[in-house]
């Protein structure tokens, strides 16, 4: 798949965001390797703690449907009503999750007015992952 097609699949998604505290709506589009496309969009919740970010929606929809092996993941966010202009990157529980589940070297594309890539490895270097468990 098109990274093109990935990134607007991601603004999509923002669409779907239920941000009604922090107002701020983000997207992500995950490519499995079965070429099959998982959509995520953050839910926010009033006590906060429950609130769950847009990359783990798509991971778990993805996961929840027998995907284990992932291509690469668009991510998409800002201000909800806005047009994007800035890169929105994951936050370190949804690239724990990402390492779960990828190598290194899983792509993750920053859709912002342009779209910056970067491994995981590079977003997380020295994480801790399944490896270190054996």
């Amino acid at each position: 798949m098109k990274d093109e097609m990935l990134s607007t699949l991601a603004r999509e998604a923002r669409e779907l965001s239920y941000c009604p505290y922090s107002s701020m709506a983000v997207g992500a589009a995950l490519l499995g390797k079965s070429g099959k496309v998982y959509l995520g969009a953050n839910i926010e919740n009033a006590s906060f703690t429950p609130t769950v970010c847009a990359e783990r929606v798509a991971f778990f929809k993805a996961i929840s449907e027998g995907e284990r092996e992932f291509v690469k993941i668009a991510i998409s966010g800002g201000p909800k009503g806005e047009p994007v202009r800035k890169s929105f990157a994951p936050c370190g529980v949804c690239r724990q999750v990402m390492r779960e589940f990828c190598s290194g070297d899983f792509e993750i594309m920053l859709v912002g007015e342009t779209i910056e890539k970067y491994t995981l490895e590079e977003l997380f270097p020295a994480s801790f992952s399944k490896e270190n468990m054996e």
